[in-house]
């Protein structure tokens, strides 16, 4: 299943609770659209806003609607004991595989973060992804410790960081990364400014925001068409991103704008875009067309 596109699609709420409504209507454009897989609370689900029953209800229901589509789902908590809670959710709803990133208040070190993925692999019939997202966990994977945990068994995938990308740096990560780690463990890319990038390097799958609302756009993007002045029609996109601090705000936002949800779809003390802020993220989703 760490092949091609894995869509991350939105967690809408609707008064505090989740919207299921909403979300079956967004997870049937990803199956419409036949994505490679689907990421039920990646970092825009908002795994680590769910409590395990819920991780439950969010997994079975995307398994529900994806039909032959592979389905991983987030699984990140503060303490490992809460992530084994979530990590038993999830495989019971019968999901494929499961996305864990070291989730912390306190910066962990790479023993620490090693024992929990060594403790979770352990509980695991399913594959993993290990997670690299320094910019939120404020923590980055040595080359040594990827060479450790890849070593786990059910280590399917890893997923990196896309910023080596934006230079030629990115071929030497990627051929660094592929020298320590299994050839059975798949590598993906993030950070979907990157994504296209990424792709093109030699990365096996693309782990992406964007593609959770807009999964035809990404698909153009992997399989090569025009993609120069595909980036480039999506410059003002990636700048949006930046500016609210990732893409949960404006994915969260742009469901609104397209009808699949409720106005304001986040868990408080979340927001999602507004005033004049909202109004030109509109006028850009609609000249960019984005499907």
């Amino acid at each position: 299943m760490f092949n091609g596109l894995s869509a991350f699609p939105i967690t809408p709420f609707k008064n505090e609770a989740i919207d299921f409504d909403a979300f079956e209507k967004i997870v049937d454009n990803l199956v419409d659209a036949k994505v490679d897989s689907i990421c039920a609370m990646g970092s825009t689900g908002l795994y680590p806003y769910l409590k395990p029953d819920e991780i439950f209800q969010v997994a079975k229901k995307t398994v529900e609607i994806a039909n032959d589509v592979p389905v991983m789902a987030g699984v990140g908590a503060l303490r490992t004991v809460d992530v084994l809670k979530n990590v038993e959710a999830a495989q019971r709803a019968g999901v494929s595989a499961v996305l864990l990133a070291p989730v912390s208040y306190h910066p962990l070190n790479d023993q620490e973060v090693f024992s929990l993925y060594e403790k979770v692999t352990q509980e695991l019939s399913v594959s993993l992804c290990v997670y690299e997202n320094p910019r939120v966990t404020q923590f980055t994977f040595s080359d040594d410790l990827y060479k450790s945990i890849t070593q786990l068994p059910n280590v399917g995938a890893i997923k990196i960081p896309g910023m080596p990308f934006a230079t030629d740096e990115g071929n030497a990560r990627l051929a660094q990364l592929r020298a320590i780690v299994p050839s059975t463990v798949a590598i993906g890319v993030s950070g979907d400014q990157f994504g296209a990038a990424g792709m093109q390097a030699g990365c096996d799958l693309w782990l992406s925001v964007l593609g959770g609302l807009f999964p035809r756009t990404v698909q153009r993007l992997i399989r090569g068409s025009d993609i120069a002045s595909l980036q480039q029609k999506l410059t003002p996109m990636w700048q949006c991103f930046v500016e609210h601090k990732g893409g949960l705000r404006v994915m969260a936002t742009a469901a609104a704008i397209l009808g699949y949800s409720e106005s304001n779809c986040l868990p408080s003390p979340l927001l999602p875009v507004s005033g004049e802020h909202r109004d030109a993220l509109e006028k850009m989703l609609n000249l960019l067309a984005l499907d």
